[in-house]
């Protein structure tokens, strides 16, 4: 399974071409746009959500509601599209049009500058257009589908916000991962305390009034993986590694750890590793999950545990100081619409990324030209490694 995204922020639309997904499989696409609703949801988003309301168009590899097997076209329109038409138009335009909407002042934190050295861009807005978050919409689209494939063998994702902008989440050590996956799906900024909205919200309107942004930590839980997807056997294969990648390819997001992670370095390794059990019932397991699921690149079985650090959206509405491209005086830099904190929306954007590259992995695996066939050879598979 492969799968290619393309479109701008204020262009026509987002487009994702997905390739080697089983035939047979039933899509709702009712699914799919209750998960680009998530991505626009959570406290502190901002104009732009309200202007879209995005909902997936799917042209290809469909038939009566059923996977064919072909490459599936998915499209998602941006309605903003129609105040820019000239602005983004792909067809040449006279001297005034080229002129609207130009970006000669980059933003410190965003593409717009290394972009235009790169392309040899001398309006930023090509910068910009395509670099901008607006195309993990689509990407949640892919990601959707492959949650509909993973729900298919049993196996599930949540996330949940563990810090917002150095305000720590307070969750008891004794709730299950089904209370914390409830308990974040209620609550507007994805957290699974409660008690703790108000004053997370009370520090997004304090940095909105700043015109400031924050960033936070989101981890992502899958469960029901089964062992042994991915491979120590060569070091591209390794599918935390493949995760980290992906993860880190979302907007803004600067750094991956998996289980303990970081918190590694202050315990002994007696402290970290997780000691295998077995019983006829369960077959191999762990007493605990310090390592989130991983072992050589390998996951052994355990609940995969995946946090990222996303940091502050960086176009500010009091913007930092930055250099003109064309007088290479220093002005103020260019402010594009923005929200004081996306955490909850990044969220569903990871979840549905670890999703896509899970669903990857596993059609790299098991047979699967149709879904029927899929799902044999996975059940088979994990009587087998329950009875190793």
């Amino acid at each position: 399974m492969r799968y290619l995204t393309a479109g701008e922020s204020h262009g026509n639309s987002l487009t994702a071409i997905v390739e080697g997904f089983p035939a047979g499989l039933n899509i709702n696409l009712d699914e799919i746009n209750d998960e680009l609703k998530r991505r626009q949801g959570g406290y502190g988003r901002g104009a732009r959500m309200r202007i879209e309301s995005d909902r997936v168009s799917i042209t290809s590899g469909l038939r009566h509601g059923k996977t064919t097997g072909a490459p599936i076209t998915m499209i998602i329109t941006n309605k903003d599209h129609q105040k820019w038409l000239d602005i983004m138009s792909v067809q040449p335009v006279d001297q005034a049009a080229q002129k609207k909407r130009q970006v000669k002042k980059p933003r410190p934190g965003h593409a717009d500058l290394v972009g235009g050295i790169k392309y040899h861009f001398k309006d930023l807005r090509n910068s910009l257009e395509r670099s901008s978050a607006r195309e993990t919409a689509i990407r949640v689209a892919v990601g959707a589908l492959s949650k509909r494939l993973l729900k298919e063998l049993g196996i599930t994702t949540m996330n949940h916000i563990l810090n917002f902008g150095g305000q720590e989440i307070l969750i008891p050590e004794e709730m299950s991962i089904q209370e914390l996956a409830e308990k974040a799906r209620l609550s507007e900024l994805s957290i699974a305390n409660p008690d703790q909205e108000t004053l997370i919200k009370g520090l997004i309107d304090n940095i909105k009034q700043e015109g400031n942004t924050i960033g936070g930590i989101i981890e992502t839980i899958v469960t029901g993986v089964p062992v042994g997807l991915g491979s120590f056997v060569h070091w591209d294969r390794k599918l935390d590694g493949k995760l980290a990648q992906a993860i880190l390819s979302i907007n803004a997001f600067k750094g991956v750890e998996f289980g303990m992670g970081f918190d590694m370095a202050s315990h002994k390794g007696s402290e970290v590793m997780d000691e295998i059990t077995w019983t006829q019932e369960t077959g191999y397991q762990r007493r605990t999950n310090h390592l989130g699921g991983f072992e050589g690149g390998v996951t052994n079985g355990q609940p995969l545990i995946i946090k990222a650090v996303m940091k502050p959206i960086p176009t500010l509405y009091k913007p930092l100081m930055s250099v003109d491209i064309d007088t290479h005086q220093p002005f103020k830099a260019s402010v594009e619409r923005s929200d004081p904190t996306a955490l909850p929306a990044a969220g569903v954007v990871m979840e549905n990324v670890v999703a896509t590259v899970l669903a990857q992995e596993i059609l790299e695996k098991f047979p699967a030209d149709h879904i029927d066939e899929l799902k044999t050879t996975f059940d088979d598979y994990l009587d087998y490694c329950k009875n190793y």
